[in-house]
């Protein structure tokens, strides 16, 4: 049989794009990472990497420098990265969600002033829809928007921005008193532009230090305080038609994103299985390899079954979306699994790996501390249920 996790029916350069990625990954990211991760140290020399292979502009269109390539092929790099260190993936993933949004919604303005940018590198995007008293409930985001003039004025305080610091753009979702019906039809998507970096980043907008995590370390998690922030009214995504659109746009940058937390979650379960089969062959108790027992062979079929059904269903997922069909169950399906088989496989290595996955010298130990995060990012599992039970009584109506 083939190794785990390998997808049919790939283009000969998308092939290619993985082979080259797992090489990077290999060389410049496994050795690097525990220790990198442990300093909570920004992987600078992996990020100029990643730049070199021009994977900051994947999926952006080739007439804005990118290279064109789809969900699939993003999701199948993700997967990969994350098999390396789960926070270099962070890195690039909320760029790719700001790129994506300003694609899809954006005006061509936008596009062709913003997504060149990113396409290098040089212009990070961050996303930001969570607020302190603000999760998945979206309807209670309390950050306004006051129009003033040609200007908005923006006020209020988000939550976990990662790339907070390092972005250079955040698509950010706030209340625009439209006068709606419906709560959700008086939101509207931003484009704020700031400078890098932490503390007051353009007038009245602030980036505090840096939330200190459990794991998910290296990349930086962050607030955002916005105190009478102008921003131009062609800071609206989509322009004038765009305001009472930004739910409906960030929904659609959720469903990629959640895509791309199953592939987290694959990348993670790889590696956490990889941990396992090897140090498995090689630790040896009773006279024998502990692989020979078995309760850990079995666990290491249960292990391989449950990363292929994770790897599968992300898969699908994003092939719907490129086919471009809705995927909201599908990535909810995805997601949910993937991430809840991600801790189960997580912990499945750490068992066999005995007293040793209890040491910082084992790689085991930094993916005990990355894979709970999967569980609550783009949406907790309780909330993939909601959505995958929604779409599943639309479908089934009686």
């Amino acid at each position: 049989m083939a190794r785990l996790a390998q997808t049919a029916g790939l283009t000969d350069l998308q092939t290619e794009i993985l082979a080259t990625v797992r090489t990077f990954v290999d060389k410049e990211i496994v050795p690097y990472a525990t220790e990198l991760e442990h300093k909570d140290a920004f992987p600078d020399a992996i990020v100029d990497g990643m730049k070199q292979l021009g994977l900051f502009g994947l999926t952006i269109d080739e007439k804005y420098g990118g290279l064109g390539e789809s969900l699939l092929t993003y999701a199948l790099v993700v997967e990969e990265i994350a098999r390396g260190w789960m926070s270099i993936s962070g890195v690039i993933n909320t760029h790719f969600i700001v790129a994506y949004l300003i694609d899809q919604h954006g005006t061509d303005d936008q596009k062709q002033r913003l997504l060149p940018q990113m396409a290098t590198g040089d212009l990070r995007g961050a996303f930001s829809m969570s607020e302190p008293d603000c999760g998945s409930d979206v309807a209670a985001i309390k950050t306004r928007a006051r129009p003033d003039g040609d200007e908005f004025v923006l006020t209020g305080q988000k939550m976990w921005l990662t790339n907070g610091a390092r972005a250079g753009l955040v698509a950010t979702l706030v209340r625009d008193e439209l006068g709606a019906e419906s709560v959700y039809r008086n939101m509207t998507t931003f484009l704020i532009e700031k400078e890098p970096g932490f503390g007051e980043t353009r007038p009245g907008l602030t980036i505090p230090g840096k939330i200190d995590k459990m794991g998910y370390k290296g990349v930086e998690t962050t607030e955002m305080i916005l105190d009478d922030v102008r921003v131009p009214a062609t800071a609206v995504l989509g322009g004038a038609d765009g305001r009472g659109r930004g739910f409906y746009q960030m929904m659609d940058g959720i469903e990629v994103g959640r895509v791309n937390v199953a592939a987290r979650g694959c990348g993670i379960a790889i590696r956490a299985f990889e941990l396992a089969v090897a140090y498995a062959q090689q630790r040896r108790t009773f006279g024998k390899p502990i692989a020979d027992h078995q309760a850990v062979a079995f666990t290491l079929a249960e292990m391989a079954t449950k990363v292929e059904a994770a790897h599968l269903l992300m898969v699908n997922a994003a092939r719907l979306k490129d086919s471009g069909a809705r995927n909201d169950v599908e990535a909810g399906m995805a997601k949910l699994l993937a991430s809840e088989y991600c801790a189960q496989v997580t912990q499945d290595s750490f068992r066999i790996h005995g007293g040793y996955g209890y040491s910082k010298e084992y790689e085991i130990e930094r993916l005990m501390r990355e894979a709970p995060f999967l569980l609550i990012g783009e949406g907790t599992s309780e909330i993939q249920k909601l959505i995958i039970s929604r779409g599943l009584l639309r479908e089934y109506r009686a």
